[in-house]
């Protein structure tokens, strides 16, 4: 019966008196131990009258834990990334590195000049710690930065193109990330946005037929986290840029992954760079800053001066804006664009662009050697690893991953020892794949080695073999 069920629920007092709570209680006070308490009993009470049996106290008071953390925040874990994607976006995309993070706490941890001009002792702009400095290596006349790149796209189509219409390829339709597509972009600014083209071909005369006296912008979107191939044709920037001139519209090019500029090192990146696109013609080109340049989240914007001023001084830049954290860590890291040595040697997204097959098996062999010595039934085998993050989709980068397996064929061995290492106090992210947990190393770092080592021995119960089968073989066939 219903009410029999309800019954069973504790109340507040008797639930706050149990053992777990009362430690609960000692470390982060009553008032928020007795809140949680209350949200996981009305919980409690709601899924009765769903039909729900009443929960023991033992498992109400281990839910009133797991909301007490998550109120705190501490879920938000440092993750080990063995899935072989650099730029996760699930993971925080790109990862600043410590030599970024020791950088940037002199200034983060007290008081800066961030408005303050100290030549003249008047209020300064926060942006000009960073805008010439943008500047200079994208050879742009001026540059905006804002809190990531659909703010950027949206505040120049609001600002330039609202009541207007907005011309661009079926085929450059894309959706940038977390369901944020471009036509909903467009239709939220208030811009008129007119398709042309193909999903596969689009050629110039689409563009120049399609303009009208209501066109103001010519939009072209980098495909950057997906490609077509086959039969394809789409217009170069210099030719949009040419047509935008000629009807006095403006050239907006969307690069979304943004790549300032090429390393001459690292020949396998086959990406658009911003620098190039500017040249090319394009009076605007928008980007990401937590993806190639290895940052955090914020959007910029590049290109003709006068345009950028128009941006700079719409009521929308008050909310977009980017914060004291953003400036310093884009200041440090735009630096080392300064020389390409130190580009791939203090950037972690570059570094690990740039690894080495030999690195990569040394990184597989200490991490298989150490799960066998630890008692784990483990192999390394060939992978492919990516870039990731809306950026350099056709570019597979080969890796190798240790392979871990149950002493007895388990088919569900897999997903249960994914799990546990996701519950980790160090989390790991692995990759499932047709049955099988893999480690890929690409993304991995040296000094992760040895604690995914020790995370994966305290699973032992699931993973057990021999010792007499710890013999590390396979090797040769691989190098």
């Amino acid at each position: 019966m219903l009410q029999d069920e309800l019954r069973k629920i504790p109340g507040v007092d008797k639930l706050l008196s149990e053992p777990p709570i009362v430690t609960l209680k000692k470390e982060f006070g009553n008032e928020l131990v007795t809140y949680a308490v209350r949200v996981i009993l009305d919980k409690a009470r709601r899924e009765i009258f769903s039909g729900a049996s009443a929960k023991d106290i033992t498992t109400l008071s281990s839910e009133v834990k797991i909301l007490v953390h998550q109120v705190l925040g501490e879920s938000l874990k440092p993750v080990i990334n063995a899935t072989g994607v650099i730029l996760h976006t699930n993971l925080g995309r790109a990862p600043l590195g410590k030599e970024v993070i020791r950088k940037i706490e002199p200034i983060l941890s007290g008081y800066s000049n961030l408005e303050f001009n100290l030549h003249t002792g008047k209020r300064g702009e926060r942006t000009d710690h960073i805008n010439g400095l943008i500047k200079f290596i994208t050879g742009a006349e001026d540059v905006l930065v804002v809190n990531n790149n659909a703010a950027a796209i949206f505040l120049i189509l609001k600002t330039f193109a609202e009541k207007k219409e907005v011309i661009i390829s079926r085929g450059e339709l894309i959706e940038i990330g977390g369901s944020f597509r471009i036509p909903e972009i467009m239709k939220a600014s208030g811009a008129r946005m007119v398709e042309v083209g193909t999903t596969n071909r689009t050629r110039l005369s689409d563009y120049e037929n399609a303009i009208t006296k209501n066109t103001r912008l010519l939009f072209k979107a980098h495909k950057s986290n997906y490609y077509i191939g086959g039969f394809t044709e789409e217009v170069e920037l210099n030719e949009l840029s040419q047509l935008a001139k000629k009807h006095n519209l403006i050239f907006v090019y969307d690069l979304g992954s943004g790549l300032l500029k090429k390393p001459v090192s690292l020949k396998h990146l086959e990406e658009p760079d911003v620098r190039s696109s500017i040249n090319e013609g394009a009076d605007l080109v928008t980007f990401s800053c937590d993806k190639l340049i290895g940052a955090t989240q914020a959007g910029i914007i590049a290109g003709k001066k006068d345009l950028i001023k128009g941006l700079a001084k719409a009521p929308l830049m008050r909310i977009l804006r980017v914060d004291k954290f953003t400036i310093v860590t884009l200041s440090t890291i735009l630096k080392f664009y300064l020389h390409e040595e130190e580009l791939i040697e203090r950037s972690p997204v570059f570094m690990m662009l740039n690894r080495k097959k030999e690195e990569l098996l040394n990184l597989a062999e200490q991490l298989c050697k150490g799960l066998q010595s630890s008692e784990t039934k483990a192999e390394i085998i060939k992978s492919k690893a990516q870039c990731g993050g809306g950026a350099l989709p056709q570019l597979e980068l080969e890796s190798y991953a240790v392979k871990i397996s149950p002493e007895q064929p388990d088919k569900n061995f897999a997903d249960k020892i994914f799990k546990k290492l996701l519950l980790a106090e160090k989390p790991v992210l692995g990759i499932l794949r047709e049955g099988e947990l893999l480690l890929d190393v690409f993304a991995i770092q040296p000094d992760e080695v040895d604690v995914i080592v020790e995370i994966v021995s305290s699973s032992r119960g699931l993973i057990r073999k021999t010792k007499n089968s710890n013999r590390f073989n396979g090797l040769q066939k691989l190098e």
